[in-house]
């Protein structure tokens, strides 16, 4: 055969080809929003009309026998039918997987688990089941995690109007009693309302604190600090409360190592476990304080009671707002909200606060970054005693 007869052929059959798909083209972007099986069976047309169109472009330039082009014709017509049935066979088949992961994919959509079907076709729908269900896991977390939150919130508010409303009425009578000339000994009263304007002051102040950190206000100013001058501030500003308590503070453990902290904040930190260890700590008892590395550079900052442990069904709320580890509203501890801020400042500082029971008591251990190098460190124990 002739190179331009060749030529020939090819520009047919490309003409006819092109039109076929063309027409292909704007039937499959008709249909892009119908079901997956229609889309399936326009895509399987495209090819077969294509080679229709070009053979029978051919054909009828080269004018071939009516016999011969009956036989072309009927060959690309079974193989139209048979590939047409293989599409509409597979069409429904994926269809089938389709409304079965858009089912499965309703059910976590309205609150509940993300059940995958047993047969989930294709390896692209197998991969948006894999993730469909690592989002519903995902999806279930979060919402436990804002019924604990909700939870949190409504036990706080109501606490805290109650700790609130508590030293309220007792100023509320104290003044009405020194208004009356009743008070039989005025500097005693003057003395208690001071004290529970002190403690209203705190409380007010803890819940300023909580809900900087909440809201991600909290402004940190972070400074390269040793872990022994922490400790040594903190121990400083609670000394007077383990005397008055009687309980003997205990420092001995308690390495220099470099940290990248707020000072403040964190000084604010060990103040609040000390705090809590105290008025948990019964009289003659002990509190400890250490500062150590840890592994992966970190350091450990610990404090460890006497109060003689925390149930273990307890354990992880100890950190949670409002919790105080007793149902009495009004604890010596206040309104529960120290050993939340805690947790905050630490995160806050890509930190994380934990607590254990040991033997006698529990331990509170904050877990920090280390900083690259160690300063210099002085000489003697951060110890304080009572």
């Amino acid at each position: 055969m002739r190179e331009q007869d060749m030529v020939l052929i090819a520009s047919y059959a490309l003409g006819g080809a092109a039109a076929a798909g063309a027409l292909g083209a704007a039937l499959l972007r008709a249909v892009r929003h119908r079901s997956t099986a229609v889309s399936l069976a326009v895509v399987a047309a495209v090819p077969v009309s294509a080679m229709l169109a070009g053979t029978l472009a051919v054909a009828w330039a080269m004018f071939l026998s009516r016999h011969d082009l009956a036989v072309v014709t009927t060959v690309l017509a079974t193989a139209a039918v048979v590939s047409f049935a293989v599409t509409l066979v597979l069409g429904r088949w994926v269809v089938a997987r389709s409304a079965a992961l858009t089912r499965a994919a309703r059910s976590f959509g309205e609150g509940g688990f993300f059940a995958a079907p047993r047969e989930a076709g294709t390896a692209e729908l197998a991969a948006l089941s894999a993730e469909l269900a690592a989002t519903s896991a995902t999806l279930h977390a979060s919402r436990e995690r804002e019924r604990a939150l909700e939870a949190s919130r409504r036990e706080l508010v109501a606490w805290i109007s109650h700790d609130l409303r508590t030293p309220l009425a007792g100023v509320r009578a104290m003044v009405e009693a020194l208004e009356d000339g009743v008070a039989t000994d005025p500097e005693r009263y003057f003395r208690q309302i001071r004290a529970e304007a002190e403690r209203l002051d705190t409380m007010v102040g803890e819940l300023f604190e909580l809900s900087r950190i909440h809201a991600g206000t909290l402004s940190l100013a972070p400074t390269r600090i040793s872990t022994y001058d922490l400790v040594g501030d903190a121990l400083a500003g609670v000394e007077a409360l383990a005397r008055q308590r009687g309980v003997r503070l205990v420092g001995e453990r308690v390495a220099s190592v470099p940290v990248e902290v707020d000072g403040r904040e964190m000084t604010r930190v060990l103040s609040n476990l000390l705090t809590n260890a105290l008025h948990r700590t019964p009289a003659d008892g002990t509190v400890a304080i250490a500062a150590e590395s840890g592994e992966d550079g970190t350091v450990v900052l610990s404090v460890t009671d006497g109060c003689g442990g925390i149930r273990e069904q307890d354990l992880p709320r100890v950190f949670d707002t409002g919790w105080r580890g007793t149902e009495s509203r009004t604890p010596p501890g206040g309104a529960g909200l120290g050993l939340a801020i805690v947790r905050g400042i630490v995160e806050a500082h890509a930190g994380r606060a934990g607590v254990r029971n040991v033997a006698g008591g529990c331990r509170f251990e904050v877990t920090l970054p280390r900083a690259g190098s160690a300063p210099a460190a002085p000489a003697g124990a951060a110890a304080g005693g009572a």
